[in-house]
C-alpha cells in the first residue's frame, strides 16, 4: 500500500469515525444548513492542516477547527440566539393554553439562549463545547488550544453568568409547584 494510499485510508476512516458528531455539534450551534456545508469544510481544512499526533486524540482537533469556522459565522449565531430568546418568550405569551410546564420551559429556552448570546465568545465555545460536543475539560483545552485552568475558568464563569440570567431558580420545579 502506498504512503497516499495509507493516508487516504486514514483519512476516512477518521471521516467515518467523526463527522455525525463534528455536524451535530456544529448544527446545534448554528443550524443543519450551516452544518451541512461547515462539516465537510472542518474535514478539508483537516486535510490541508494534516494531522500532527503530538497534538493528541484527532476529535479535540476537529472540535477545535470546528469552533473556529464556527467563529467566523458568530454574528449570525449570536442573531440565532436573540432570535431563538425572542421567539421563545412571544410563543409562552401567544399560547396561555398552553402546559404549564411548556410554557416554563418555553421561558427558560428564551432566557438560556440569550444568556448564550450575552457571553463573550471563549466562554461560549467553552460552554457550547462541553454541553454540545459532550468534550471533557481536557477535550476542550486541546480543541481550543487554551490551558486546562482556562477552561475551568471560562466554564465557572459562563456557568455563574447563565445562572445569573436565569434568575438562579429552576422554572420547571416552579411551575410545578405552582
Amino acid at each position: 500500500m502506498s504512503v497516499s494510499t495509507h493516508l487516504r485510508t486514514d483519512l476516512d476512516r477518521v471521516f467515518d469515525a467523526h463527522f455525525a458528531e463534528i455536524h451535530r455539534y456544529i448544527a446545534r450551534r448554528l443550524s443543519v444548513d450551516a452544518a451541512d456545508d461547515l462539516a465537510a469544510e472542518v474535514f478539508l481544512v483537516a486535510v490541508r492542516g494534516g494531522y500532527d499526533s503530538s497534538r493528541g486524540e484527532v476529535r479535540p482537533w476537529l472540535y477545535g477547527i470546528a469552533t473556529n469556522l464556527v467563529a467566523r459565522h458568530r454574528r449570525t449565531e449570536i442573531r440565532r440566539w436573540k432570535a431563538l430568546s425572542r421567539t421563545a418568550e412571544r410563543e409562552a405569551e401567544d399560547h396561555e393554553d398552553a402546559t404549564l410546564t411548556r410554557v416554563a420551559a418555553g421561558k427558560l429556552t428564551g432566557r438560556l439562549a440569550g444568556a448564550l448570546a450575552g457571553l463573550n465568545r471563549g466562554d461560549r465555545d467553552v460552554v457550547l463545547l462541553v454541553a454540545l460536543g459532550g468534550l471533557t475539560h481536557l477535550e476542550v483545552a486541546a480543541a481550543l488550544e487554551i490551558p486546562y485552568g482556562t477552561v475551568a475558568s471560562r466554564l465557572n464563569r459562563a456557568r455563574k453568568q447563565l445562572r445569573k440570567a436565569l434568575g438562579d431558580v429552576n422554572p420547571l420545579k416552579e411551575a410545578h409547584d405552582g
